[in-house]
């Protein structure tokens, strides 16, 4: 996973003229650091590829009309189109060979059942590209100014890393970073969890040397299991602090709209963090503090 947080080349690909898009955002946080530039924000280190086939510049960047004409491989894609076009477009992200690709496009199983039809039809890409999303607000690397997201500014660095199924969350938590000096290493949006889930960053964290403390917001965990398997080993080394939402019937509810999520009764995850050595929090405030 380390391409992922490290890519040296990036395709964004949806990219737009049209200001307070996604797609301009996206663009605007690789090449300047962030659309609302603070003294965090410094643009990314590695190269910006632009694929909009409407239009031959954005940015003075040229922009190419498909990402199979990008003169270059591309370690990530960044798609920020409507969910329809999605699946045309890993084809070519596959096509192009890119291992990585995070769908910031919405319009899947949160919306209901057209929504889940479309992301089974994207699932039967995942053995030839991996996915973060869809549904997601994207990943943030604070040591090489990677902001692969459409949060408009950049955390200050620090050795806490942030894991939020919710972007919107994330992206709270980023400008309340901003405003307290509080500092972060990544923060990871994941969306629907179609590929990659909490426990794969999750061991991912473990490993990476900038990370020191690995805070989460979870709504519902893919693979118990498994998740108890790598928090009990992660857990001897880094503290785990978590905030667990659907709590309520209320909750769980309003979870299923979000990301499609189905949540279990919240015993059961009370019982899975006392076993894995897990701090809970109640609330987003008391996690951070």
């Amino acid at each position: 996973m380390n391409t992922l947080f490290e890519p040296k080349t990036i395709a964004v690909i949806g990219a737009s003229r049209k200001e307070k898009s996604v797609g301009n955002g996206i663009v605007r946080n690789l090449l300047y650091g962030g659309v609302f530039k603070t003294k965090y924000c410094k643009p990314f280190k590695g190269k910006v590829y632009l694929v909009n086939p409407n239009t031959k510049k954005i940015l003075n960047k040229i922009c190419y009309a498909n990402v199979n004409d990008i003169p270059d491989s591309i370690d990530l894609a960044i798609i920020a189109v409507k969910s329809f076009i999605v699946p045309e477009i890993l084809k070519d992200c596959i096509k192009k060979k890119i291992k990585y690709a995070i769908i910031i496009s919405a319009g899947f199983s949160e919306t209901g059942k057209k929504g889940i039809k479309l992301q089974n039809k994207i699932k039967q890409y995942i053995k030839k590209i991996r996915i973060i999303g869809p549904n997601c607000l994207g990943i943030i690397n604070t040591e090489n100014n990677l902001n692969a997201s459409f949060a408009p500014s950049m955390p200050p660095k620090g050795h806490v890393s942030f894991i939020s199924q919710s972007g919107a969350l994330a992206d709270s938590v980023i400008d309340w970073a901003i405003e307290t000096r509080y500092g972060f290493s990544k923060i990871i949006s994941y969306g629907n969890a179609l590929d990659f889930n909490e426990t794969d960053f999750l061991e991912y964290l473990l490993n990476d040397k900038e990370t020191k403390v690995i805070t989460m917001y979870i709504e519902s965990i893919k693979n118990g299991k498994k998740f108890i398997k790598v928090a009990k080993k992660v857990s001897k080394i880094k503290p785990i602090i978590i905030i667990k939402a659907g709590k309520s019937e209320e909750g769980k509810k309003a979870i299923s709209s979000h990301t499609g999520s189905l949540s279990s009764n919240y015993e059961i995850y009370k019982a899975a963090f006392k076993q894995s050595n897990i701090v809970e929090a109640n609330t987003v405030e008391a996690l951070f503090d």
